[in-house]
């Protein structure tokens, strides 16, 4: 299955569709300059196991790497896909404190 990743910036999130336009999940974020916080990850349930978390992950980093932002990895999920992606580190910003 093929996903369509597209930044919506009205709604300060990307949206991930599948071939019939359904909305399949989302990463919504908050943007200040240069500075992306990435605030949360969710997929629908009935797209769960396809991949689809690492392919928004994917595009929401190289989107910001694209148009030279850093990146502040609040969700829990894409802080803990950056751990093993690290051709991103380049472009995170990591801190000590941990987020509960």
């Amino acid at each position: 299955m093929q996903f369509t990743v597209t930044d919506v910036p009205e709604r300060d999130r990307f949206e991930a569709r599948d071939e019939k336009g359904a909305l399949a999940g989302l990463v919504t974020y908050q943007l200040t300059g240069t500075i992306i916080a990435y605030t949360h990850t969710e997929v629908d349930p009935a797209f769960e196991g396809r991949g689809l978390g690492s392919t928004l992950a994917r595009a929401v980093m190289d989107d910001a790497r694209a148009k030279g932002r850093t990146v502040v990895p609040i969700c829990p999920f894409l802080a803990g896909w950056l751990e093993k992606h690290p051709e991103y580190e380049d472009i995170v910003v990591r801190t000590t404190r941990k987020i509960k």
